[in-house]
């Protein structure tokens, strides 16, 4: 392997026109998503935080999938401020949370590789993932769940909150896929009517989600500025 601490890289030549100053393409990614996305379909208030999560999954029809609870940012923001931890259910969630957003240095937890997991899994029939949100329960009152990779976690944190655990200030719940995730968002959606737990959320119809479009809509409830 090279050692870089002598290496000297050099500018390939240009043969290609685009954009390559990263402020500009900042800027013109949300002027892009703005003109082209129908931002009047969500609340006010949850428009930046809209506009993040397509910036994240490049697609500007995300919007008309998009369920707001009316009041998730300014109960997920005021937990944040007040120093509310984010629980997550994949690390990939947690790389993309921006830290310096965070604003009380909260604590960005993922207890996805906690050694009594498997364990908790083999014995429950169920994934590690779903095993996993059982270790969130001393950290769940007032916190901010960001659930964007696995159905079961999203399933399980209900099925627990049905039974009693405390809640969480609010949800983004977005995880992906073609198994579960889009009964899961659903049963997320209903949960009010259903269950009477009235808990603010955002979550996406339908099979997308993922951490990408997850911790954009974090990063956007962590701070006003887009």
């Amino acid at each position: 392997m090279s050692n870089l601490s002598t290496f000297q890289p050099r500018r390939p030549g240009r043969h290609y026109p685009y954009i390559d100053r990263g402020a500009a393409i900042y800027v013109d990614s949300f002027a892009t998503i703005r003109r082209e996305a129908d931002l009047s379909r969500v609340p006010v208030s949850a428009e930046k935080m809209a506009v993040r999560m397509i910036h994240g999954s490049g697609q500007v029809d995300l919007v008309g999938d998009l369920v707001v609870h009316p009041d998730l940012v300014p109960a997920a923001r005021a937990a944040l401020e007040a120093g509310a931890p984010v629980l997550c259910d994949a690390t990939m969630v947690v790389k993309g949370v921006t830290r310096s957003r965070l604003p009380a240095d909260n604590d960005v937890i993922c207890t996805l590789n906690h050694p009594e997991v498997p364990a908790l899994a083999e014995e429950w029939g169920t994934t590690r993932t779903a095993a996993a949100v059982s270790l969130w329960e001393p950290y769940l009152e007032g916190s901010v769940v960001a659930i964007g990779n696995a159905p079961t976690a999203l399933f399980h944190l209900l099925e627990m909150l049905v039974d009693g655990a405390p809640r969480p200030a609010a949800i983004v719940g977005c995880p992906v896929g073609f198994i579960g995730a889009a009964e899961s968002k659903q049963a997320l959606e209903d949960f009010r009517v259903d269950h009477g737990i009235d808990i603010p959320f955002v979550t996406v119809r339908g099979r997308r989600g993922g951490s990408a479009m997850t911790s954009s809509a974090l990063n956007a409830l962590a701070q006003e500025q887009e």
